[in-house]
């Protein structure tokens, strides 16, 4: 067995990345597939559509790995890792393997003025005592109950045990398997809002608050862990199902953060950033995330637990300078143009164009631009878009080490954003410690890699793991503790201008 199948199933598109023994992409295949649209805040997806897409890449990802290697498709694979966009709630008739409507997707707010009444009602709280997690329409819950008040007969055939409720992992083992194994991990069940960090199960009270019958439910298993053998039929060969985990937490474990205080950020439209907490939940005080980070391996008593912050505009605020402002003509030439000044000039852009998240979490703040004289150029105007993605995540990084009263002793990072030079660096300067790039920056597909490769033996351990970790490239901080601190200050500053805004 030479090779691990990952499967990344993604919020626009389906990959399968086939990796070797030393961690390096030996084939990939990717599809894009159909983003629905119903009317304004909501977002689905066909789920069979993204069965269909997953498996055929699944399949053609096997086909260049026989012309690359030689190897006989599936027969050299030790074994499969899935990770999957989050929060994505499907409903499917366990009779069938049909759905009974379109899979409701994390983006969509569809249940905001549900989760208004929970807040209202005083259950935020206690939501977040046992879930980790703040009461957002982000999350599984209130989309599951939804669909079961809405799909005619739901609610009754779900307490009769005819329907299956899934995230898209869930989804994925229930089609690799013929409908055998209906299972979720613990990295998926903590951002449902149903699942208790503290008894590692689904809780009754919040199952009774949502009024989710457990008959629904899957089973939760390990990240890290065989759980299944895929149907003959799908790759040719029975292949085990060994690794399961959420998109950020497998990119958190494929950046090898096995430690506490290990932390990774991923720059992508918005920035996902994580750090390891441990073998114990945090309670955040600083309105972050308390997640499972994986269970089974590369941690003590198998569990790893996360804290986890979100930036709503990372290289969407890019997109904005390419596309709204049309200040450069591809997002490439912003470290060029940002590069041509040597600062600012004292502006500062607070991209809060859909509000803020972490920390501030205001709904109604706006995007803004301060401090801008006649001689602001588009240079300033560049090289301030890509200080407030760094300012922002130096933001949730300063409430993430309050709150696990943990020092970050460096920053890991990943996506399209993590090339552009100019933003790592100020990213350096205005975290006070060291970002680091790796050489593979495929790493959401490569943590569900290694959780399953430990799983079958085809890696031994983490070390080995984080022995296979190699860096591109290190940016160390080079602005002095002073002018760091008055440069926060400055920043938030301009974020208390954007704030409430557009408050009613």
């Amino acid at each position: 067995m030479k090779y691990i199948l990952a499967l990344d199933q993604g919020t626009t598109s389906s990959r399968a990345i086939v990796f070797d023994r030393k961690g390096q992409v030996v084939a990939v295949a990717q599809r894009e597939f159909q983003q629905i649209f119903p009317q304004p805040g909501w977002v689905e997806h066909d789920a069979r559509e993204i069965w269909a897409t997953q498996h055929a890449v699944a399949l053609e990802a096997l086909d260049a790995l026989e012309k690359v290697s030689g190897a006989a498709r599936a027969r050299d694979i030790a074994g499969i890792g899935i990770t999957n966009q989050r929060e994505t709630t499907l409903l499917w008739d366990r009779a069938t393997g049909q759905p009974v409507a379109n899979a409701i997707v994390w983006q969509d707010r569809r249940t905001a003025a549900r989760c208004d009444q929970l807040r209202a009602q005083g259950h935020a709280a206690r939501i977040q005592q046992r879930t980790g997690l703040v009461v957002d329409a982000y999350f599984s819950g209130t989309k599951l109950e939804w669909l079961l008040d809405n799909v005619p007969g739901a609610r009754g055939r779900a307490q009769a045990g005819e329907l299956a409720f899934g995230t898209i992992d869930s989804w994925l083992v229930w089609n690799l398997t013929a409908g055998r194994v209906h299972v979720t991990d613990a990295s998926n069940a903590s951002r449902t809002m149903l699942f208790n960090l503290h008894t590692q199960d689904w809780d009754d009270e919040m199952l009774a608050l949502l009024r989710v019958p457990r008959a629904v439910l899957p089973d939760v298993v390990p990240s890290s862990g065989v759980v299944a053998e895929s149907e003959s039929s799908v790759f040719g060969a029975a292949l085990p199902i060994a690794g399961i985990a959420g998109d950020q937490q497998a990119a958190t474990f494929g950046q090898a953060c096995f430690a506490p205080g290990m932390a990774k950020n991923t720059y992508g439209t918005g920035c996902f950033m994580l750090m390891n907490t441990g073998a114990q939940p945090v309670a955040s005080r600083n309105r972050l995330l308390t997640t499972v980070g994986w269970q089974g391996a590369a941690g003590p008593h198998g569990t790893a637990y996360c804290l986890e912050g979100s930036v709503f505009m990372a290289g969407a605020t890019v997109q904005w300078l390419r596309d709204g402002l049309q200040v450069i003509k591809s997002a490439a030439e912003v470290e060029s143009l940002a590069a041509q000044v040597d600062d600012t000039g004292d502006v500062y852009l607070v991209p809060a164009f859909a509000g803020l998240g972490t920390p501030d979490w205001d709904g109604y703040a706006r995007g803004t631009m301060v401090g801008m004289t006649r001689g602001t150029t588009r240079a300033h105007i560049a090289r301030a878009a890509l200080e407030a993605v760094a300012l922002q995540s130096a933001d949730v990084f300063g409430a993430m080490s309050r709150d696990a009263r943990i020092p970050l002793r460096e920053l890991r990072v990943d996506g399209g954003a993590s090339r552009n030079n100019l933003l790592m660096q100020m990213q350096a300067d205005f975290l006070g410690v060291p970002v680091v790039r790796p050489r593979v920056t495929e790493t959401t597909a490569l943590g569900a890699a290694y959780l399953a490769g430990l799983a079958t033996g085809f890696w031994q351990d983490a070390q080995e793991i984080s022995a296979q970790w190699q860096v591109d490239r290190r940016f160390e901080p080079h602005m002095g503790e002073s002018e760091r601190t008055a440069k926060l200050g400055r920043w938030r500053e301009a974020v208390e201008r954007a704030k409430g805004w557009a408050r009613p």
